[in-house]
């Protein structure tokens, strides 16, 4: 074992230091690790994880990517798919694709006695991923589509249905109406009730059997207003985008789930922002503490600097001792500052102790992403650039004399 990373550890779990100064710039020297560990383990993991929920709700709700007709405009009333290039067999064969589904929206008007609500119906069918969507239903269920006549339930949110007072069974008149054409009546029942907590999402979406539709909007029974395809890790979007991109045909286009809602994807944005300039701040603090630590402990310790010099050890020798001496000092600190930062996670992960404002923060209770290699890179990476660190102010061991520091011990 090489000197200094022997000597270092004989004064760190030397009896001595529970008995001098020693004793308090240890613990001041941990507690800042540890919280730094802690606040940043929160930071990342609540932030990666209110990224990744928030993505997966959209995503979840309307597709990963979603392919429309390049006649579409600004309207919710979907126009036709075009077939020429589209293979949506080639679609649903690309390795990272899990299901593609087809869909048709028109807006309409639903109202009661009660009140009124815009709506966006957007008409699925039998190949609706159901169990995707069951995350989001807070009673009843989703229309089973056969396209085979139609189905008259539809599956409303939670915001609308308190608006008009609706509940599972009850049922509701919806008025559809076309540029220069008479407005078209339906009547459906509420089968189910979701929430997404998206506001844009669940103020105006209704989800029923796409043959309504096709009927309102005069469209042949093969027609679809779009698709939306969902993939197995909604990680991949931006990767696997340009290959979706090639199998759809030059008059329809491609849109990512989080272009959908650019306000939303701005917010997302700032949460990268937040992560760096709270780490960056902990850094910052955790490496200032340590290098006290470091300087104190010199300081208090120029007698043995003195000896050891007097004994042959070099300056370079004696600035590794010192700084193998305070990084070990970090490890305690390191340990219980994940300890009790993933364990705080782990309840809110569990548990959900702490909730927020869905209109504000698009989740009802704070997300959290316990990430592997996150956890174990704050804690190599806060030791890697404290040892780095450490290099400069040990140099003040070099300024020390032995023969002064003998004589005034």
């Amino acid at each position: 074992m090489k000197f200094p990373l022997y000597f270092s550890r004989k004064i760190a779990f030397s009896k001595d230091n529970k008995n001098n100064l020693s004793r308090v710039i240890i613990f001041i020297g941990r507690l800042s690790v540890a919280l730094g560990i802690i606040v940043s383990l929160i930071t990342i993991s609540t932030g990666f994880g209110s990224k990744k929920a928030i993505k997966e709700r959209l995503a979840d709700f309307s597709g990963h990517v979603t392919v429309k007709s390049t006649r579409s405009n600004s309207s919710y009333n979907t126009s036709i798919l075009d077939n020429e290039g589209l293979d949506i067999k080639k679609l649903k064969n690309l390795d990272d694709v899990e299901s593609v589904q087809k869909y048709a929206m028109v807006t309409g008007i639903m109202r009661n006695e009660h009140s009124f609500a815009g709506i966006i119906f957007k008409g699925v069918g039998k190949d609706f991923d159901s169990l995707r969507f069951k995350k989001f239903l807070i009673s009843g269920k989703t229309p089973q589509i056969s396209e085979d006549g139609y189905n008259n339930g539809v599956t409303i949110s939670e915001k609308i249905s308190n608006d008009l007072h609706l509940k599972v069974n009850d049922s509701i008149v919806t008025v559809f109406a076309k540029e220069d054409q008479k407005q078209i009546y339906r009547k459906f029942q509420v089968v189910g009730i979701y929430k997404t907590d998206i506001k844009m999402i669940d103020d105006q979406f209704v989800i029923g059997d796409v043959n309504h539709v096709r009927k309102i909007m005069d469209m042949k029974p093969e027609d679809i207003g779009g698709i939306d395809i969902f993939f197995k890790n909604v990680n991949n979007i931006d990767r696997d985008f340009p290959e979706v991109e090639q199998l759809i045909g030059y008059k329809n286009y491609a849109e990512k789930a989080t272009d959908k809602f650019p306000q939303i994807n701005d917010w997302i944005s700032i949460f990268d922002t937040n992560i760096a300039l709270i780490i960056s701040i902990m850094l910052i603090v955790v490496i200032i503490n340590i290098i006290m630590v470091l300087l104190i402990l010199i300081i208090e310790r120029t007698n043995s600097i003195g000896l050891l010099k007097t004994l042959g050890a070099t300056n370079g020798q004696i600035r590794a001792t010192f700084i193998n001496y305070t990084l070990i000092i970090m490890v305690p600190g390191l340990l219980y500052g994940n300890a009790i930062g993933i364990g705080l996670l782990l309840i809110q992960k569990f548990f959900g102790i702490i909730k927020l404002n869905p209109e504000n923060y698009y989740v009802s209770t704070v997300p959290v992403d316990l990430n592997p290699i996150a956890i174990l890179s704050i804690s190599v990476g806060i030791l890697l650039i404290s040892g780095l660190a450490l290099i400069i102010p040990s140099y003040l061991i070099s300024k020390i004399s032995p023969v002064k520091s003998i004589k005034y011990s």
